[in-house]
């Protein structure tokens, strides 16, 4: 076995390989550019070599700069993680060059397969069901509308050498076919350094599932079932799960089947993924091959038992697959919900700047499933606009799909989070729509349940009284505390009342506290009575309940009469008051938010790429204004309404925090 390796990437995937590393003795190298230099992917691994400034142009996409790292270590074989150069056929070549093993596929097989247009002709030549498009390269924006219109509308515009939704258009009609073309372009010569584009036929209703596959190099394939990564974002996945809930086994045997063709007629070995596209009646086609570890591999890892980064370092020190393809049964149902660093009340801006607060679940075996956390983030860290915003990847597997949400529920509610935007709230929204938990999602999920932007969830009723029940008896531990003040005596202290009213998204209840020295019985005005038992003190941002017999976890925050409290993508003002306090307080006037309505804010952290109106300017409703960069991302600013540049503010190149004025309007 290799005695050491490097890898070829950062945050919670090189953690994740150094994880493994480590359990098979294997000593590791890291890579860290200047942002990075107290990353903890620096921290977990044996050795560190800097390899470049912050821009992974200029780092960890840099070949030569990996290069000179591998010969100074000595290091046998590389890692390449995902992302950056992982499937970069260049780069594998170099390795193999120089006498270095690449844990990964043949750079024949990457080439083949990292390609989209190449790989769509293989998959059709090895008999893989493909969609219909254009598999020519498109020189131009003109080309791009006229192959659209042909193809015919809604089409997908791609990046050629793209991957994790980077370089990837839907586009409706011929304008959105222009403006997406060149969007694309720019994001795939950004992200990839290739910036040839394609354009297939975008199937309606579709849902994502993929075949995770598993090669050696003495002729073995095999299939480890398949992931459905439907809950989708600007074509990035969001949640994954393992198995589909929407497929059945002569379906999942077909796509596997499939799959392990396209793999042979490549040659593959290593792990890889094959992605179809899958309607309504359970037809499905080819879109792409990733030519590496997916980001979502761990569901599949935790319904199969399998450790897909041991087996990659095994086929790559030419060692046999250990198991056969009957061995590969499912066990379970496993769930993962990718942490972003983004704000979704911002239409899930990139949020950046540091982690005041990072707790996650514990991991391992709970009472009724696993909780597992690949991360590559600690408290106290900075969260950086130079690379992807995904901070973590939170897994939970149970015995069901039922439990396993009911895991996932309670693991979300317990992760604690602070000091930038995140899409905690919405993955936890999520568990609890009833689209999913019914199974019955596409990639249109979140378009079509949140069309206006995630706003946060709204409880439901019984929810809601345990969350009342909850406030109350937390606030007769706080008031209690409230009364010890130093130095007054016992028969001084004011006595904390048994009658309360509790408000909360936009409901009142009135509610008498019954304690004892085991908990609270929280009796409501109609006659229910919760039972609440909690070890919870003022100051502890998370409150763990027992209320009614149910477990409940809330993050909490103390407000003038109440309490902030977030849990299942709800955030909640809740006031607990005595009820003078809440009669006065219903005179009180509310203050409004200033008018913005003239300026056109930077809505999140990133460079200006593109100032596309000046001084004077009348603009249209929808009229591109700026384009933004961050996180790899283009972000076109459109005008809200019709209207007239006053002033543009800032210039093309110019870094913007949240809120910075780019134009004022007349």
């Amino acid at each position: 076995m290799f005695k050491k390796i490097l890898i070829a990437n950062r945050g919670e995937i090189a953690c994740r390989v150094i994880k493994t590393a480590r359990k098979m003795g294997i000593a590791t190298v890291a890579v860290y550019s200047d942002a990075d230099r107290g990353a903890l992917h620096v921290k977990l691994a044996d050795e560190a070599v800097h390899i470049g400034p912050s821009p992974a142009a200029q780092s960890y996409l840099v070949i030569d700069r990996i290069m000179e790292a591998v010969r100074a270590t000595g290091a046998e074989a590389v890692h390449p993680g995902y992302g950056f150069l992982s499937e970069n056929r260049a780069f594998a070549a170099a390795l193999e060059a120089a006498g270095v093993v690449f844990i990964g596929p043949p750079s024949k097989a990457i080439e083949a397969m990292g390609d989209k247009i190449t790989s769509k002709k293989i998959a059709m030549a090895a008999g893989v069901s493909t969609v219909p498009g254009y598999m020519g390269l498109i020189a131009d924006a003109d080309e791009a509308v006229r192959i659209a219109g042909e193809v015919g509308y809604p089409v997908m515009i791609k990046a050629s050498a793209g991957g994790g939704g980077k370089g990837m258009r839907i586009a409706w009609t011929e304008a959105e076919a222009r403006e997406g073309f060149q969007s694309s372009k720019n994001e795939a010569a950004a992200s990839f350094g290739d910036d040839r584009i394609f354009i297939e036929k975008f199937v309606t209703q579709p849902r994502h599932i993929e075949i995770q596959v598993l090669a050696d190099s003495h002729g073995n394939c095999l299939y480890l079932h398949e992931r459905e990564c439907s809950i989708q974002r600007r074509n990035q996945k969001v949640i994954e799960e393992a198995p589909s809930p929407f497929l059945d086994e002569a379906t999942r045997k077909a796509m596997g089947e499939q799959a392990c063709a396209l793999a042979r007629a490549v040659g593959y070995t290593s792990a890889g993924t094959v992605e179809f596209i899958v309607d309504g009646n359970r037809n499905f086609y080819f879109l792409e091959m990733n030519t590496r570890l997916q980001v979502e591999h761990p569901v599949t890892e935790l319904i199969t038992g399998i450790d897909l980064v041991e087996q990659m370092i095994r086929v790559a020190h030419a060692e046999p697959l250990s198991f056969r393809q009957e061995d590969l049964k499912i066990n379970g149902w496993a769930i993962e919900s990718r942490l972003y660093a983004e704000d979704p009340y911002r239409n899930f801006l990139p949020s950046i700047g540091r982690l005041t607060r990072y707790r996650p679940p514990a991991e391992g075996p709970t009472a009724t499933g696993i909780v597992r956390n690949d991360t590559g983030v600690f408290e106290g860290g900075e969260i950086s606009m130079f690379y992807d915003p995904m901070i973590a990847k939170l897994c939970t597997w149970a015995p069901t799909r039922a439990a396993a949400i009911d895991e996932m529920r309670l693991a979300l509610d317990t992760f604690e989070v602070e000091g930038i935007g995140h899409n905690l709230p919405f993955v936890g929204a999520v568990m609890d729509h009833p689209r999913f938990q019914a199974g019955t999602i596409t990639t249109a999920f979140i378009a079509e349940e949140y069309p206006d932007g995630f706003q946060g969830a709204v409880l439901p009723g019984p929810l809601v009284l345990r969350v009342a029940a909850a406030a109350a008896a937390m606030n007769r531990v706080a008031e209690i505390r409230r009364t010890r003040i130093s130095g007054t005596m016992d028969n001084h202290r004011r006595r904390v009342g048994d009658d309360w009213v509790v408000t909360l998204q936009a409901e009142t209840f009135r509610v008498t506290v019954e304690a004892d020295a085991e908990g609270s019985d929280v009796v409501f005005a109609d006659g229910t009575r919760l039972r609440v038992a909690s070890d919870w003190e003022p100051g502890r941002p998370l409150a763990r309940l027992i209320v009614g017999g149910e477990a409940l976890a809330i993050k909490t925050s103390k407000i003038p009469m109440g309490f902030r409290m977030r849990l299942r993508g709800a955030d909640l003002k809740v006031l607990v008051q005595s009820e003078r306090q809440h009669q006065l307080s219903g005179l009180m006037l509310q203050k409004a938010p200033p008018d913005t309505s003239k300026f056109l804010l930077c809505p999140m952290p990133g460079l200006v790429v593109k100032i596309a109106v000046s001084d004077g300017e009348e603009v249209q409703e929808g009229q591109p204004l700026a384009t933004v960069e961050a996180m790899k991302m283009e972000n076109i600013l459109k005008a809200e309404r019709r209207g007239v540049v006053k002033a543009v503010r800032v210039e093309a190149g110019a870094s913007l925090k949240v809120d910075d004025v780019i134009l004022e309007f007349e």
